[in-house]
């Protein structure tokens, strides 16, 4: 049956039209913005999981900068602190050359103190945006170490960042002290035989079996990784000598402000023990009241780290006793770990025998602390190549999943485009034939 009312050809070539010409919108599309999935409507899914990507392409981009500020700060600390070693190299060589009686002392040690505030000027310039690694002595919690953003990590309950700590490495040349007489002062520690607080000093007798004390640094005996607030001041104070250790006292000299240790940032129990145990030990090695071969010692203890050891004389009647004390930061100004180097004296014999002692580990503090600084500035140049690589992978993976494929599109629209023409062909036959109706009626 025809109709001039209802066309069903022509509403079918129609309906064809519109598909093609929606399917030729899509494709110019594509062409047009180069995405298959330009916007949520064409793939939810796909779009939002595109999103989530690029906000993390957005992130590493910042966190890549990150690293560069951050690898720039260490590179500098790191050769700085190169400089500083072959500085107090030349100094050894001062040393060494001091050795020999025929020279002129007095100029070599001009010599030496010329080279010590080269070391401080190096040091006061290793900034970089402000920022110096070679100064630690900042009492603030925190202040001892740097974290430079170094990923983003992604996991089902969110997103956590995460950074590489970098230590500051004092290499300061200033001087330290404590206010040895204060009223703060605490004792600490307990008398390993008795088990008693060490309220008072502790005897160490001549010639008997050794060690005969332990003083805890901490408040109970144990690994010594609990944390010392930076500032925090300790000493080991000497008294009632007896024997060939009558004048063996530095609480009633000026010697009390050196068996010290003042506690940096970052600093554990463990840390102040050693510290405190070195200081010791150079006090006794540097003390001319003390006969070599006395066995006068301190030590950290085997088993707890933040215990002392103390062994006394092997002479009898060679009598002492010592005591641990604590002291609040309103005290004590902490001081470079250089700081020695201001004692270093070539001008008398007896000074430039300590002096060689004394810069071998001087020069070991400045070897550790490049050290420290070169590992963690290449472990900051191997994040920022991960992060370089790990941003170019996640835009590849955003472009496999929205970006169209040209090729396809290209063939696809020439192929829509003659569907196109057909369609309005098909169109136009249709619309013509209800005028064949009209030879019916003539």
């Amino acid at each position: 049956m025809s109709s001039i009312l209802t066309n069903n050809g022509a509403m079918v070539a129609l309906q064809t039209l519109k598909s093609i010409n929606t399917s030729l919108g899509d494709t110019q599309k594509e062409i047009s913005t180069g995405k298959s999935v330009a916007s949520a409507k064409d793939n939810s899914a796909v779009w939002a999981i595109s999103k989530v990507m690029e906000a993390d392409v957005k992130g590493f981009k910042g966190i890549s900068d990150s690293l560069n500020l951050g690898q720039s700060t260490v590179s500098v600390a790191r050769q700085a602190a190169e400089t500083v070693t072959e500085l107090l190299t030349d100094v050894k060589g001062k040393i060494v050359a001091a050795q020999e009686e025929n020279v002129d002392r007095g100029k070599i040690q001009a010599d030496i103190d010329a080279l010590r505030d080269q070391i401080s000027a190096v040091v006061g310039a290793a900034q970089f945006n402000g920022l110096n690694l070679l100064s630690n002595t900042d009492t603030a919690a925190g202040t001892g170490s740097i974290n430079i953003l170094a990923s983003l990590d992604r996991s089902g309950s969110g997103v956590t960042a995460s950074d590489i700590t970098v230590g500051k490495q004092d290499l300061g040349t200033s001087a330290g002290s404590i206010d040895v007489a204060s009223a703060a002062a605490v004792a600490i520690g307990s008398d390993a035989a008795s088990g008693a607080a060490n309220a008072a000093a502790v005897a160490l007798t001549g010639n008997t079996a050794q060690p005969t004390t332990l003083a805890v640094i901490g408040q109970t005996a144990g690994a010594g990784t609990a944390a010392v607030a930076a500032g925090t001041g300790f000493s080991i104070e000497i008294t009632a000598g007896a024997g060939d250790l009558a004048t063996f006292n530095t609480t009633a000299t000026a010697g009390a402000q050196e068996i010290t240790y003042i506690a940096r940032d970052g600093d554990t129990e463990a840390d102040v023990a050693k510290g405190l145990a070195d200081a010791f030990n150079k006090y006794v090695a540097d003390n001319s009241d003390i006969t070599d071969g006395l066995g006068i010692a301190a030590s950290v203890n085997g088993t707890s780290a933040n215990q002392l050891d103390f062994t006394g004389a092997n002479n009898t009647g060679d009598n002492f006793s010592v005591q641990v004390r604590s002291y609040a930061v309103a005290d004590t100004t902490i001081g470079g770990r250089l700081e020695t180097l201001s004692d270093v004296d070539v001008t008398t014999q007896a000074g430039v025998d300590s002096a060689l002692t004394e810069i071998e580990g001087l020069i070991q503090t400045a070897i550790d602390s490049a050290a420290a600084f070169g590992s963690a500035q290449g472990r900051i140049e191997t994040q920022a190549d991960f992060v370089t690589s790990l941003t170019d992978a996640l835009k590849s993976g955003i472009g496999t999943l929205v970006d169209a494929d040209m090729e396809e599109a290209s063939a696809r629209l020439q192929a829509l485009q003659v569907q196109q023409q057909l369609g309005v062909q098909a169109l136009s036959i249709a619309n013509q034939a209800p005028q064949s109706l009209l030879s019916l009626f003539r």
